[in-house]
C-alpha cells in the first residue's frame, strides 16, 4: 500500500522561502495577485494607519515603466554608467511583473513614522511569503532614484508617500534552494533576569 506524500505544514512553507531574481512567466494573474497582495494587508498596523500601497506593473506597460526608471536614474546622476542603465532597463522591462512598494505615511499621527514604515516592511514580507506559498518567486530591490520628482510624478505619489523599493515577481526558472541560513541559536536568547548576549555578536 502506498501512502500519499506528506503535505508541508504552513511553517515548512515559510522556512523554505528564499529570494530569487531568476524569474520567468507566468506571473500571477489578476485574481492571484489580488489575493497575494491581500496578505500584505494582514501586517501589524498600530493605529490602523493602513500605510501599504501596491502598484502592479505588468505586460505591455513594463517597457514604458523601465524608461521612467532610466529617466529618474539620469536625473539622480547624469553621469550614471551606461552599463548600469542597460541593466536596469532590461530588468524592469523583462521581469514578468514588478510591484512598487509605496509607503503612505502619516507624519501627524501619534504612531511613530518608523513604526508605520515597519508595517510596510511586514506587509512586503507577507507578500513574498504569499508568492512563495502560491508557487511564485519574488525578489525585493531598493533604488537610488525613487525620490526623483519625475519618477514620483510618473507614479502619482503624494507628498507623504514614499517608495520602499520594488518586488520582482514571476515563476522561478529553477528550484530555489537559497543560501544556507544561519543557526537560530546564534540569534536568540532566553531572558533570565540578567542582560542577554547573542552568539552572533561575539
Amino acid at each position: 500500500m502506498s501512502s500519499a506524500p506528506e503535505t508541508p505544514s504552513a511553517l515548512d512553507v515559510l522556512l523554505s522561502r528564499a529570494s530569487t531574481d531568476q524569474l520567468g512567466l507566468p506571473a500571477p494573474d489578476k485574481g492571484q495577485i489580488a489575493r497575494i497582495l491581500s496578505a500584505g494587508l494582514r501586517a501589524p498596523d498600530h493605529g490602523k494607519i493602513r500605510p501599504w500601497r501596491y502598484i502592479v506593473i505588468k505586460g505591455k506597460n513594463r517597457a514604458g515603466f523601465a524608461e521612467k526608471v532610466v529617466e529618474a536614474m539620469l536625473a539622480a546622476d547624469p553621469e550614471v554608467p551606461e552599463k548600469k542603465i542597460a541593466k536596469r532597463r532590461q530588468r524592469f522591462s523583462e521581469m514578468p511583473m514588478t510591484i512598487a512598494l509605496v509607503m503612505a505615511l502619516n507624519p501627524q499621527s501619534k504612531i511613530p513614522v518608523a513604526e508605520q514604515e515597519l508595517s510596510v516592511g511586514a506587509g512586503a514580507m507577507n507578500v513574498l511569503n504569499a508568492l512563495h506559498a502560491e508557487g511564485f518567486g519574488g525578489f525585493w530591490v531598493s533604488s537610488d532614484f525613487a525620490e526623483q520628482a519625475c519618477f514620483r510624478d510618473a507614479l502619482g505619489l503624494t507628498e507623504t508617500q514614499r517608495l520602499a523599493g520594488f518586488l520582482f515577481v514571476g515563476t522561478p526558472e529553477k528550484p530555489v534552494g537559497g543560501s544556507k541560513r544561519p543557526d537560530i541559536q546564534d540569534y536568540m536568547a532566553v531572558y533570565k533576569g540578567e542582560p542577554v548576549k547573542f552568539e552572533a555578536d561575539q
